[in-house]
């Protein structure tokens, strides 16, 4: 069956790539992974998790063997890749980037922000994990640095925004943003406090304002909230407020 994703429209319109915003709808896992569920980690049992992988790539026309992921640990440790990964190989890293068409760059999220890269000049092609960790940490600009290391600028870099958890839903608490504001003076302007409530995150809107900071030159947020539409897309925050857990949804780019 025909997998739906989400695109956007800067990284649509450039030829020779292919990318893709996926969700839950498509998959063959069942209970509460209904769906097109990725995680190999999470619980789900390997065969649909196996060929959710297999309709995820070749959605975007691409084998399941040129399909790469990472064993994601919210760090800022990017990697390059010259070639596809061994079978079952998942490097300890937040984000990776290559210039080598045939190799699909994955990222697997459940509230957290995954954002696409690419410099169409140079051929250059990123993908990162951004939970709120590595959001603070510097992986956006450690997934940058890693690009321009294979000939891209950080002015040519067009950078999209896949479904991550709004502000309106992702509360806080004061612990945290003290503890962001130590680290991120004056950036008050992430954070606001419901009536009677506690104070609530825009990682989303962070993630973009450090995109900009670090001078590239398009930045696209597809504004889809990830907490809001649950049988859309898989939540770690909504399934644990149901006293669940979720599977992940994947975000993939690459060269033809």
């Amino acid at each position: 069956m025909s997998i739906p994703f989400e695109q956007s429209s800067r990284l649509a319109s450039l030829s020779g790539l292919s990318h893709g915003f996926l969700g839950r709808e498509g998959g063959v896992s069942t209970g509460i992974y209904k769906g097109l569920n990725v995680s190999e980690v999470g619980g789900d049992a390997p065969t649909p998790v196996t060929e959710n992988r297999r309709r995820a790539a070749g959605a975007l026309g691409f084998e399941p063997h040129q399909l790469a992921t990472l064993k994601q640990t919210h760090s800022n440790r990017v990697i390059t890749l010259t070639a596809p990964p061994e079978p079952g190989s998942r490097i300890d890293a937040d984000g990776h980037v290559t210039a080598t068409p045939g190799i699909l760059l994955g990222i697997l999220t459940a509230d957290c922000t995954p954002i696409l890269f690419a410099d169409p000049e140079a051929g250059v092609i990123g993908a990162a994990h951004a939970g709120w960790k590595g959001a603070i940490d510097g992986i956006m600009a450690n997934t940058i640095a890693a690009m321009v290391a294979l000939g891209a600028r950080p002015e040519r870099i067009i950078a999209a925004i896949g479904p991550t958890i709004s502000q309106r839903n992702y509360e806080v608490g004061p612990h945290f943003m003290a503890d962001f504001l130590a680290l991120h003076p004056g950036g008050q302007e992430h954070f606001v406090t419901p009536h009677n409530g506690k104070e609530h995150f825009d990682l989303p809107g962070f993630v973009a304002a450090e995109l900009r900071k670090a001078g590239i030159g398009t930045v696209e947020d597809l504004a889809l909230c990830t907490y809001a539409e649950p049988e859309r897309y898989f939540s770690h925050r909504y399934a644990t407020h149901h006293g669940q857990t979720t599977g992940r949804q994947i975000a993939l780019i690459g060269l033809r």
